[in-house]
């Protein structure tokens, strides 16, 4: 069943967020498997990401490399993120590049 996740690092810059794409690309791990959408969203200093997975264990694999990324970033994600069911989704393709 697929899955909706929400992210609320603390203080979390769009310079941090950044930096953590490019990372996560520059390694081979971006976009990885099972990652149906991403959005990132706040104002910087204050940003948010929810995500929508096909399954939880291809989250949990990502997150194997996302968080020592994060960690070198200096992003706080000590709070648990909020999981959700999801019941159904449409998703059209479309994407941006960071800060468009």
């Amino acid at each position: 069943m697929a899955m909706l996740i929400r992210f609320t690092p603390s203080g979390m810059s769009s310079e941090q967020y950044d930096s953590i794409g490019q990372k996560l690309q520059d390694g081979g791990h971006w976009p990885p498997e099972g990652l149906l959408a991403h959005v990132c969203f706040g104002s910087s200093g204050n940003l948010r990401v929810s995500e929508v997975w096909q399954s939880r264990d291809q989250q949990e694999q990502f997150a194997q490399h996302l968080m020592p990324v994060l960690q070198e970033a200096g992003v706080d994600v000590s709070g648990e993120p909020e999981i959700l069911d999801v019941e159904g989704y449409f998703m059209r393709d479309a994407s941006s590049q960071a800060g468009d």
